[in-house]
């Protein structure tokens, strides 16, 4: 039968197929912000400092934005599903190193393993929604990608926090490993590119042969003519970078520092910006599909955002209830990040899509890939100056948060010069 005589696949196989997707970009998630909740396991059996756990747990940061071009540039030309296969199956290989290392040196490699591996789930993800769901829900599903994702860390926070005393840290990160593996598995048994391969009608129009085999730094350098792919890539930077950067380290120790909650007490509060943060993709995805405009709700995300960091940068003695509700509100703000990447894929030619979104994904990682290092540099700087030993400067928290909210600030900027494509492509 001809291609264009066949009808769309169904919802529930469509779904299906995402939500595999879905659950390795969960396993993602939850590895991305483990260290936030283990800092004193990874301290006491590593012997760390604070700069030198802001590098563990960035390490990830480092390959996860490495990998990102390539990965775009990998979905583009043999499609996602055996990209995904594959990352699901060095994901768990090193999650059980991370969670089984005897030196610093083997965490390091294992946490970057993992980094570089999962950095396949958004773009693959995403590829995967334009092919199987119709244009008009890209930005809902993307919403809800992410909403999937950030329950990873979620369950990285009060969950992972109850399995370790449980457990010890070492057997979770090790079932994780052997979690991700066994997706993996089903990826490749279920998964396909494009519904044509399994008999239905594609949503986006089959690419020309010669596009297909575009030299990839060839596709890298059209890709990159776009002046949109580079705006857009500096955006989530600081409004995803700053709430990742916060969440994934060095929230737990700013709310026991400042307001003298114990680890499960913070941890609770920074679950609630997860599930705050995954509450604004869906709202603002869904918003952006509504207006049919992505600078808009973008930008009223990166207001919120920058906000509560601007205000517990200056006001930090706020009574905890209010400290709570203003990270969750900026958690929230962050959200619209999700925007990002229907943004750029309607700024640049179709065949360059994945690439693009690659691209700002590695935006996405430049925030936490500085900011987590720089913080903690920041922090015993201050904890230097003012002799103190074994715990946190408050006045270095206040700077951090002052600092992310500078960050945040020139992504508003970015956005601001951006071009709105009113949520259609503006290459045919």
């Amino acid at each position: 039968m001809s291609p264009n005589h066949l009808s769309p696949p169904p919802l529930r196989m469509s779904f299906i197929i995402w939500s595999l997707a879905a659950a390795f970009y969960l396993f993602g998630f939850f590895q991305r912000v483990t260290p936030g909740v283990l800092t004193e396991e990874l301290s006491t059996t590593f012997d760390l400092s604070r700069a030198a756990l802001g590098n563990l747990s960035a390490f990830y940061f480092y390959f996860y934005a490495a990998m990102q071009i390539p990965v775009g540039l990998l979905v583009d030309r043999i499609g996602p599903r055996k990209i995904l296969t594959a990352g699901c199956m060095l994901g768990g290989i090193g999650a059980l190193m991370f969670g089984f290392a005897p030196t610093l040196g083997w965490a390091a490699v294992g946490r970057g393993l993992v980094g570089g591996s999962v950095a396949v789930a958004w773009v693959s993800m995403l590829m995967l929604v334009a092919q199987w769901f119709s244009p008009a829900r890209f930005a809902s599903m993307s919403g809800v990608s992410l909403a999937v994702g950030t329950m990873g860390a979620v369950l990285a926070g009060v969950p992972l926090r109850a399995l370790s005393d449980l457990f010890g840290w070492r057997m979770v990160m090790g079932a994780s490993g052997i979690i991700a593996i066994a997706l993996g598995l089903l990826i490749w048994i279920y998964v396909r590119d494009m519904p044509t391969q399994r008999g239905y009608k594609n949503h986006v129009a089959k690419r020309p042969a010669h596009e297909v085999t575009l030299p990839l730094l060839t596709a890298l350098g059209h890709t990159l003519r776009f002046p949109a792919v580079w705006l857009i890539f500096w955006i989530p930077s600081g409004v995803c970078g700053a709430i990742l950067t916060f969440t994934g380290l060095w929230g737990v120790p700013y709310l026991t520092t400042w307001h003298g909650l114990n680890v499960k007490e913070a941890s609770l509060i920074i679950t609630g910006m997860l599930i705050a943060f995954a509450a604004g993709s869906l709202f603002f995805g869904a918003l952006s599909d509504k207006l049919k405009q992505r600078k808009l709700p973008y930008f009223l995300g990166a207001i919120f955002s920058i906000s509560g960091f601007i205000i517990l940068g200056i006001q930090p003695e706020l009574p905890i209830a209010l400290v709570s509700v203003l990270l969750w509100a900026t958690a929230f703000g962050g959200g619209s990040m999700v925007l990002s990447f229907g943004y750029v894929k309607e700024s640049v030619p179709h065949h360059l899509g994945a690439t693009a979104v690659g691209i700002v994904n590695l935006g996405v990682m430049v925030g936490p890939l500085v900011q987590q290092p720089v913080l903690g540099a920041i922090l015993d700087h201050y904890a230097a100056a003012e002799n103190i030993t074994g715990a946190y400067s408050k006045a270095g928290m206040t700077v951090c948060m002052l600092v992310l909210a500078v960050w945040v600030g020139t992504s508003i900027v970015s956005l601001m010069l951006s071009r709105e494509t009113h949520a259609k492509p503006r290459f045919a």
